[in-house]
């Protein structure tokens, strides 16, 4: 059994996954896969460096994140290069991650926590999928005290991203994570035992 878990930017998406965790689920990070596969000296890594130049790299010959950042950032042409250099890896080990963990433990839910699930179209890989809701407002406040942002900042870095609104349409199932942690976490065992999870 497997669900994608994600949710908006500031929605405690990793609060959530913890809790999933501390149950027995499996967790398979998107972020975390996206960091490996440009380790220094992956194929991945030297595909980058060939397309945008020597400058993403460090001289310890790892990705120079800020100087991409500042390649891609507002170009759409240079992100979608990006993407179409990146993506197809991250999905083959997020893919090869989940079919290691259902083979190997049958019975455990398998939670796959990917920020831009929506965004990269990967509802297809799933079968049930899972977002970490917050009202808007709330995640604009969390935004600012969590990073220490402009109130204008925050909107402009959760207005990048689809809205909450809309991934809570889209979801499987929502956790609402507006409340306390003691509220988030009573929801996660109601989903947990409407699964028939032990």
């Amino acid at each position: 059994m497997n669900i994608g878990l994600t949710g908006g930017i500031a929605c405690g998406k990793s609060t959530v996954s913890a809790m999933l965790v501390s149950r027995g689920a499996l967790l398979v990070d998107a972020d975390q896969i996206a960091r490996d596969v440009v380790q220094p000296g992956s194929p991945v890594l030297e595909q980058v460096a060939a397309h945008f130049g020597q400058a993403v790299i460090q001289e310890d010959g790892s990705l120079h994140r800020k100087k991409l950042g500042e390649i891609v950032f507002g170009n759409t042409d240079a992100r979608k290069q990006l993407e179409h250099i990146l993506h197809p890896p991250i999905r083959k080990m997020i893919r090869e991650q989940m079919e290691a963990y259902e083979k190997q433990f049958p019975d455990k839910l398998v939670v796959v926590d990917i920020p831009l699930l929506f965004e990269s179209d990967l509802s297809f890989m799933f079968e049930e999928v899972l977002v970490v809701y917050v009202p808007p407002h709330i995640q604009v406040e969390r935004l600012m005290r969590r990073d220490n942002l402009t109130e204008s900042a925050a909107n402009n870095r959760i207005n990048a991203q689809m809205s909450i609104e809309e991934k809570r349409k889209l979801a499987d199932i929502v956790i609402d994570n507006s409340g306390t942690w003691e509220d988030t976490l009573s929801s996660v065992e109601r989903f947990w035992l409407g699964k028939g999870l032990s």
